[in-house]
């Protein structure tokens, strides 16, 4: 105890004196923010990291602490998200060691070597579809890449160093969709496991997770006239949407089947452990003005947004106006990169028109009828 009281008093004074100490993420949820900008959704997350990554800090602002990533590159990690470590040994330099790009039963894999666990970043690009990983405090020492043809979804695997200390893995795509991805340490070995497009994309053989908004204590909006709580209408239309899709054959997974609550973190743990081919959430927008109406569609990263483009598309076939696809949305749920995902705003409760189509069970079927056939379009979409 006195040993972590001192720790505790060291790291404070240390801070106060913007003096740099290290330590490691610890959580099963860590993020980096890109800076202290704030909205109702929090800040704008720069990306996941693994648990035990190596964090240099050189300042605390608030509830967050800054951390070096490089040289020239600085982000904002919760405090919450980290630990000391006492054992950390600090090297001179870090670097890159052989790769290895396979396949197995399930996914393709890209492993790297490092002589530490060190923070990185990713991004989907797409014309090309790919993925860009940079990894941060690093210096390629990487000499061979092995690339067997177990592969089916990796087509290409290099690198660049893009300064001193920032290496930067490309990773293309054989298809144009991105299904997902995920990025962990195995040791020292960086691990970005590649998802496959599915063999068949056929609803009947697919495994879709539908998320009702809100739930339990967290009620969401309520309506305008009718002050009808969003939370149980998510719910009456996410469970239209699953019977829809089951029609169809698919298998439907329910975040929640009755007013519960259910944090972001549980949810979007228990979506990591179900492993969905893709989510939809079911929310009900809100806004200051009644005269605000319309249906929207959002996504976080540009290689999921086909999905929640071709959802739009059908569900201006309701007579809805246009609220717009929305992207980089700093939604919860539209963070994990295992799967693509779409949140759909059905309409809004605080506009009178927009309330009495939500109060209507059969908007509510057609809702699902559209979701649905919008993602059947997807699916036909794609090479």
């Amino acid at each position: 105890m006195r040993r972590l009281l001192l720790a505790c008093f060291l790291i404070a004074t240390a801070v106060a004196h913007s003096q740099a100490f290290y330590g490691r993420t610890s959580g099963p949820l860590v993020y980096l923010n890109y800076g202290l900008g704030e909205d109702r959704l929090g800040g704008a997350k720069a990306g996941f990291l693994d648990s035990n990554v190596l964090v240099k800090v050189v300042d605390s602002v608030k509830a967050d602490y800054k951390v070096q990533l490089s040289k020239a590159h600085f982000a904002y990690l919760p405090k919450s998200a980290f630990r000391t470590d006492t054992a950390i040994k600090l090297q001179a330099y870090y670097l890159t060691g052989s790769w290895k790009v396979y396949g197995d039963s399930a996914a393709d894999y890209v492993n790297i070597s490092l002589t530490e666990k060190l923070p990185y970043k990713s991004v989907q690009q797409i014309n090309p579809a790919r993925l860009v990983v940079d990894v941060f405090g690093v210096t390629s020492n990487t000499n061979w890449i092995t690339q067997l043809k177990t592969t089916q979804e990796i087509k290409n695997a290099w690198y660049e160093q893009v300064e001193d200390d920032v290496f930067r893995i490309f990773i293309e795509l054989k298809h144009q969709q991105h299904w997902g991805y995920s990025i962990a340490y195995k040791n020292n070995v960086l691990q970005i496991k590649i998802k496959r497009q599915p063999p068949s994309l056929s609803l009947k053989k697919l495994k879709i997770a539908i998320d009702a908004g809100h739930g339990g204590t967290n009620a969401g909006a309520d309506g305008l006239t009718s002050k009808v709580l969003e939370k149980d209408y998510t719910l009456k239309i996410a469970k239209e949407v699953e019977a829809y899709l089951k029609k169809k054959g698919a298998a439907v997974y329910m975040t929640r089947t009755h007013d519960t609550d259910l944090s972001m973190v549980e949810r979007t743990v228990m979506l990591r452990e179900q492993a969905p081919d893709f989510l939809i959430s079911i929310h009900l927008n809100s806004a200051g003005s009644p005269t605000v109406k319309g249906t929207s569609t959002y996504y976080r990263y540009i290689g999921f947004r086909p999905l929640s483009q071709a959802i739009l598309k059908r569900m201006l076939e309701l007579g809805l106006d246009e609220y717009g696809n929305v992207g980089s949305f700093n939604f919860s749920l539209s963070g994990p990169t295992e799967y693509p995902n779409c949140l759909v705003e059905v309409a809004f409760l605080s506009n009178p028109d927009d309330e009495k189509k939500i109060l209507d069970p059969k908007f509510h079927k057609a809702v699902a009828k559209k979701i649905t056939q919008g993602i059947e379009d997807w699916l036909k979409g794609m090479k």
